[in-house]
């Protein structure tokens, strides 16, 4: 069993920058891969980035990519979403998930889910 927490969501402008994290119990923690995944209000969940185990492989969503950096602290047993350059569309609340599939980016390859953070980008 592994339990998430997420924190550091929060009210920013656009340009600006969040760091959230996500921090995870159990001792497996270094065998799960890793991702994060955002829903605005009236769509869909979707996946925006993910982590390898020992995080050296990422994947990001192609809307995110080279503003949002995913990581991890096996040691600390945490996960974290570090976002730049803010856009009003990032607005969403945004939840960390585990699984075992490698590379996973479908929320049901995902065993595991944290409650949300919520993530508002003004204009």
């Amino acid at each position: 069993q592994v339990q998430l927490v997420e924190s550091g969501g929060g009210l920013v402008q656009a340009g600006g920058s969040l760091r959230l994290s996500c921090a995870a119990s159990g001792r497996t923690f270094s065998s799960y891969y890793m991702g994060w995944f955002r829903q605005a209000p009236g769509k869909e969940r979707e996946f925006v980035a993910g982590t390898s185990w020992g995080g050296l492989t990422t994947v990001y969503t192609d809307s995110v990519k080279g503003r949002f950096t995913i990581s991890r602290d096996n040691a600390k047993n945490t996960v974290y979403l570090q976002m730049n350059s803010l856009k009003p569309e990032d607005t969403a609340v945004y939840y960390c998930a585990a699984g075992t599939k490698r590379q996973a980016t479908k929320q049901n390859e995902y065993d595991y889910w944290g409650q949300g953070t919520q993530v508002t980008v003004s204009s």
